[in-house]
Parts: structure tokens; C-alpha cells; sequence
């Protein structure tokens, strides 16, 4: 005889006195699918949050809530006076997850921290080729230029040292494509030739141990036992696939999930008159941009993207995407929580005339078609997609111009861009460790644009001398003015239009305890609990 849900619920009480279970299931519901489990494939966010928060960790970790580093797989670390030799000494205990895949011989060592970054650097390494996207993060952000070389000194002491100095590399290294894998689990995939398994039955050190994941439906992990910080109080932690964040929301007020990522700002007043919801928010390192695909047709041209940039209407954009007061008008590529941001820069009038004058004078017809890629769904920095499109569409008709939307999935759109095929794309970038060269170098740098992360596919020699002058310098106010003049070049040159700097939301019920918002916007659970 089938349960009705109050036996069910009954029951399921009962059981957990008998057996004295007090962890209690997590229901999240995220914006998307991750992209896959191998941590170093993927850059985006929602990877990010169902891999390397849950699965893996890193030798150092930001402090919860802040961009402060501090110690996770390394207990300490020592850094040499000329600032290019960083030695880090491993905790003794660490556990590698054991499932029914594999089952660890060994606690967590140098060999494992040398095997995630040698896999990476070394073209000779036997999983170097394994990849099929290359490594986007490691490639855009220079590493391969970076390291001259990571060794053991013995199985608890691992040494970088490096080419130059780098005033973020610590910072960098908390980052989620500096996950550390298992060299031995590694070791059993390539012997049994299940290189692939890597990127579908993950291994990691992390507060979740992977159980499942039921493509664009849900990923579900279980409490780690030996987690180093102690057991997770969720168990089982399970990331409900929603795109549509109204069905979030519907779903958070049925109690259906616990945690809700990413509301659209105009329901956050209703959210807060709920007696049984309940709404954190912050003003997040993110920013909102459409990129220009300066390798295209006409949008080669300068005088074209700065054409655009002047019929679109910014400021009418956030306020219908946003609401008031919940994003600021974009200016530059990042927002103005960094150190260096140009507050010279300043969002240009809107001009249609001056606008269709440059397009006449750069040559392009009356009429000319662009395509716009976009996400289907919405997420923090693009909760409504399909307007923010056809707001564009209808600026740029004004000017003669043609957009021919396309809106796709998530994971499809990004593939997409990389690949070059769009004229425009929406985007949004949240930073990952607190440093203004985490926006600059991932997203604009020439080594980002042959990788095609660089979704403008723009690479400037004087922007790319600055940023490399600001990365190696260490101290904040001699960055701050380089990183204030590569601002300047990319508004002189407009590979973007940045469009806005807005807040992050996460909803969630009364009853959930634990949960730190992250200024990085990550989202980890291994503190969260529903009480």
C-alpha cells in the first residue's frame, strides 16, 4: 500500500530517532547544469558550485564571506624574499573520497598536488592530452607562462616557483581550476583506459562525495565523513537543475528546495513578506557585459562598437532588468568594489545620431543583420535573458541596425562563443579571487582570446603591457594606476559593452542556518543545515 505524505513523513522521523540520524537533506536549486566534474575543463560559476565547493579543495581557500586567504589542503606556506619560490607545507590527514568506484591507499600527498598542476603545464604529462578543451583558466590567465616549476621536496612539502613575481598568485591558487585531484585515482583510470570517467566520477578531498547526477535534472553528493573540517551538517546535499527562476521561487515557497540561487530582483520585496522565506544580498564582484566579436564583420571596426555603445539605452536596461537600486550602470570591465576602478569613465550619452554618423562613415549598410547569443533561463548577472535582448534589438533598430537573436542553453551558448560564431554575446563575470587581473586576463587578454574565452576575441598590445606590469607589481597603488590606464585603452577600443554591476540575491527558508554569501559569488554548503 502506497504512503500518504504525513505516514511518509512519520515514518521518516521515526527511522531517524531509531538509527539516530540528525543530518537532514539540502534542496538547492541552481540556475544550471554544470558543464562536467573535471574541474580544470570549465570556467563558469555554476561548475564551480556543484565541483569545486562541494568536490574538491585547494592547497589555500578564501575565508567565508571575504577574499581573505587562508589555509585549506596547506597548513602553511612560506614565501621566499625575491617573492618567486611560494613552498607549501600539507596537512598530514587529509582523505581522499571513497566510493564504489574507487577506494583510496593513501591519505593526500605532494604527488597529488604535483599531478594536478603537471597535468596542466607539462605537454609531456600523460593526461595533458586528455583534455579536449585544452585549460581554459590555466591558459587565459598565463600559467603556463607563470610556473617555470612545481616540485616535492618530500610527500608534505610541495615548491612553486615562479618566473616573475605575481602579486595575486595566492589568491589564484584558491581558485577553482587549482583543484587537487587524485594522482592515484588518476594512475587506475589511464591503466584501465577510463581516462573520461575522470569527468563523470569525480574524486576529491571535499565536504560532498559525488552519488549521482541526472543530466539537467539534479546532482547529489553525500556527507563526507572524514571531511577534514568536519562532517557537513546536509546529508544529502542535493542541486535541483531549475532554469527558469520563477519556477525557483515556486518551488522554494512548496518548501520543494531549502536555498533558491539567484531570484529575480523584482520578486525580492515579495520574498521578504514571506513569513517563511527569507533573502540574503550583497554587493557582489560581478559585472554584466554584451561582448563585441571584434574578429567579425564590421564589428572589427571601433567606430562600430562605438556606434552601439551609444544607442544603447543603459540605464533603461538595468532599471528593467534590475529594479532600481539593485544594479549600477557598467562603465568599465569590472565593478567598483576593485582596486583601480576608473571612475573617469562614465556612461556615455545616447546619441542615435552621432551613432548612425559613425556607421555611415565606417561603411555599413542600412540594414545590416548582427546576431546576439543569449541564455535561455537567467542567472545573477542576466536574470531575464530574453528582455535584455530584445531591449537591444530594438535600441539598435533605431540605428538601422538588425539583431537576430539566438537563445540557447547555458552550456551550448558558451561552446558557441568560444568558438567565435557570434557577433554579440551576453555574458557576466563574476570574480574569483578578489583581484582586479582575475576580470582583465581571463576575459580580455590575447592568450584568452586564442583560447576563445576572450569572447571578443580582442588583444591589444598596449592593454595587454599594462596588465602584465599591474600583475607583477606588488604594491596596491602603483597597480591601482595601471590598472586604471587599461581601462582607459579598453574604452577607447570598446571590445564590450559593459552594461551593469549588480547585486547578488539568494532566497532561501527561515529554517536554513549556515549559509555564507560569498562576495566571490560562490556557493558552498558544508556549514549550511536546515533546522
Amino acid at each position: 500500500m502506497k504512503m500518504l505524505p504525513l505516514q511518509a513523513a512519520i515514518a521518516a522521523a521515526l527511522l531517524s530517532v531509531a538509527i539516530g540520524v540528525s543530518a537532514k537533506p539540502l534542496v538547492v536549486c541552481t540556475e544550471a547544469s554544470p558543464e562536467g566534474f573535471d574541474m580544470v575543463q570549465y570556467t563558469t560559476a555554476v561548475t564551480a558550485d556543484a565541483v569545486a565547493e562541494t568536490i574538491f579543495n585547494r592547497l589555500v581557500d578564501f575565508k567565508p564571506g571575504t577574499t581573505e586567504v587562508v589555509p585549506a589542503l596547506a597548513e602553511s606556506w612560506d614565501i621566499s624574499e625575491d617573492g618567486l619560490k611560494y613552498t607549501f607545507h600539507l596537512r598530514q590527514d587529509i582523505k581522499f573520497h571513497t566510493t564504489d568506484y574507487f577506494k583510496p591507499t593513501r591519505n593526500m600527498n605532494a604527488d597529488d598536488v604535483l599531478w594536478s598542476f603537471q597535468r596542466q603545464l607539462d605537454p609531456k604529462h600523460p593526461w595533458h592530452n586528455k583534455s579536449s578543451v585544452g585549460f581554459p583558466y590555466f591558459e587565459s590567465m598565463g600559467f603556463k607562462e607563470l610556473l617555470q616549476s612545481v616540485e616535492k621536496t618530500d610527500d608534505k612539502t610541495v615548491v612553486f616557483t615562479l618566473t616573475r613575481r605575481e602579486a595575486p598568485f595566492l589568491a589564484d591558487i584558491a581558485m577553482a581550476f587549482s583543484s587537487i585531484f587524485s594522482a592515484e585515482y588518476a594512475d587506475q583510470l589511464l591503466k584501465a583506459d577510463k581516462t573520461g570517467d575522470l569527468n563523470s566520477k569525480p574524486i576529491g578531498t571535499g565536504p560532498f562525495i559525488f552519488t549521482r547526477y541526472a543530466k539537467d535534472a539534479q546532482v547529489r553528493f553525500k556527507a563526507n565523513p572524514d571531511y577534514f573540517r568536519g562532517k557537513p551538517p546536509a546529508d544529502p546535499l542535493i542541486l535541483a537543475i531549475t532554469v527558469d527562476n520563477n519556477v525557483r521561487l515556486q518551488k522554494l515557497k512548496a518548501n520543494e528546495c531549502q536555498i533558491a540561487l539567484y531570484p529575480k530582483p523584482d520578486d525580492i520585496p515579495s520574498i521578504k513578506k514571506d513569513p517563511n522565506l527569507k533573502v540574503d544580498e550583497l554587493a557582489a564582484m560581478t559585472t554584466s557585459y554584451t561582448a563585441l566579436n571584434t574578429t567579425r564583420k564590421y564589428m572589427s571596426d571601433a567606430r562600430v562598437r562605438h556606434a552601439i555603445n551609444i544607442a544603447f539605452d543603459k540605464a533603461g536596461y538595468t532599471d528593467a532588468l534590475y529594479g532600481k537600486g539593485n544594479a549600477m550602470v557598467g562603465t568599465g570591465p569590472y565593478p567598483p568594489t576593485l582596486l583601480g576602478f576608473n571612475d573617469k569613465l562614465k556612461n556615455p550619452p545616447r546619441d542615435l545620431d552621432k551613432a548612425r554618423a559613425l556607421l555611415k562613415e565606417a561603411g555599413v549598410p542600412e540594414g545590416t543583420e548582427f546576431t546576439l547569443f543569449t541564455r535561455n533561463g537567467g542567472g545573477p548577472t542576466n536574470p531575464n535573458p530574453m528582455l535584455g535582448a530584445q531591449r537591444m534589438q530594438s535600441d539598435l533598430a533605431q540605428i538601422g541596425l538588425k539583431v537576430n537573436i539566438k537563445v540557447m542553453e547555458w552550456g551550448e551558448m558558451l561552446k558557441r562563443a568560444k568558438n567565435g560564431e557570434h557577433d554579440m554575446v551576453s555574458a557576466g563575470w563574476a570574480g574569483d579571487n578578489g583581484d582586479p587581473d582575475n576580470f582583465l586576463t581571463p576575459n580580455l587578454s590575447c592568450d584568452a582570446a586564442k583560447n576563445g574565452e576572450n569572447y571578443a576575441r580582442w588583444c591589444n598590445k598596449e592593454f595587454q603591457d599594462l596588465i602584465d606590469k599591474a600583475r607583477a607589481g606588488t604594491e596596491p597603488a602603483a597597480r591601482a594606476v595601471l590598472y586604471e590606464q587599461a581601462q582607459d585603452v579598453f574604452e577607447k577600443d570598446q571590445p564590450w559593452i559593459p552594461m551593469a554591476y549588480p547585486k547578488m540575491f539568494t532566497a532561501m527558508r527561515k529554517n536554513v542556518e549556515g549559509y555564507t554569501q560569498s562576495p566571490l559569488t560562490t556557493n558552498n554548503f558544508a556549514t549550511t543545515q536546515v533546522k
